[in-house]
């Protein structure tokens, strides 16, 4: 058996025939690769273009569509058992409106840009049901509204995907107290999410409540 790097590219029509080479070729066929990758879908003058199913060596399966030999449109990418992306692209990153699915669950919809989260979006929490709807820049969280299931919810500002600087928390019965978090980060690091390559260190937050900023009944109550 040869090992991955060490097989021959080798191109296969519909029906049958082998050939070394995809240049000038148009229509459907499938391609060995080299480092063991393989192609199948459609080609348009020799290069990947259309729908096809691309199987990474690595494990990795994109289904979808090519454009002039990358990801580029409508299509699925899962990532082994680190989830999977379904949405769009754009010379082969994620860009547009998209999907991740984690493996533990949780989900993040919204917007992408060059390959990481941007824009509006939501991620949702399987295991404790919280949400975080807000505002995403090259991956990182800048501003959102942090719901639990009880109907309690945070909005403020964050940093490194957590909260930090000036926010308001506001409760069920309308009222709501002021305050800021603070961030310090911590000698561990934490594990990378599934769609990060490099992990990051551990963020411990702090929150600080504003004593002169109370709006709600309760407290004033509570001051005469």
């Amino acid at each position: 058996m040869s090992n991955a790097g060490d097989e021959e590219y080798k191109f296969v029509l519909e029906d049958g025939t082998e050939k070394t080479s995809s240049r000038d070729y148009t229509g459907k066929a499938t391609a060995h690769y080299g480092n063991g990758d393989v192609y199948e879908g459609q080609f348009v003058q020799g290069v990947r273009d259309g729908y096809g199913v691309y199987r990474y060596e690595n494990g990795q399966v994109y289904e979808g569509d090519f454009k002039e030999n990358l990801k580029h449109g409508v299509g699925k990418l899962t990532y082994g058992e680190k989830g999977s992306y379904h949405g769009y692209f754009e010379s082969g990153k994620r860009h547009g409106e998209g999907v991740f699915m984690y493996p533990n669950g949780d989900t993040y919809s919204g917007w992408w840009k060059d390959g990481f989260k941007d824009g509006k979006g939501t991620y949702e929490y399987k295991d404790t049901g919280m949400l975080v709807r807000g505002v995403w820049r090259k991956g990182q969280l800048t501003e959102a509204k942090w719901e639990l299931p009880s109907g309690v919810h945070f909005e403020g500002t964050f940093e490194n995907n957590l909260p930090n600087g000036v926010g308001k928390w506001k409760f069920q019965n309308g009222n709501y107290v002021c305050g800021d978090y603070k961030q310090e980060v911590g000698e561990e690091e934490e594990e990378p999410a599934d769609d990060e390559e490099e992990p990051k260190p551990k963020i411990n937050i702090t929150w600080n409540t504003h004593p002169h900023l109370y709006h709600s009944a309760m407290a004033i109550n509570r001051v005469i």
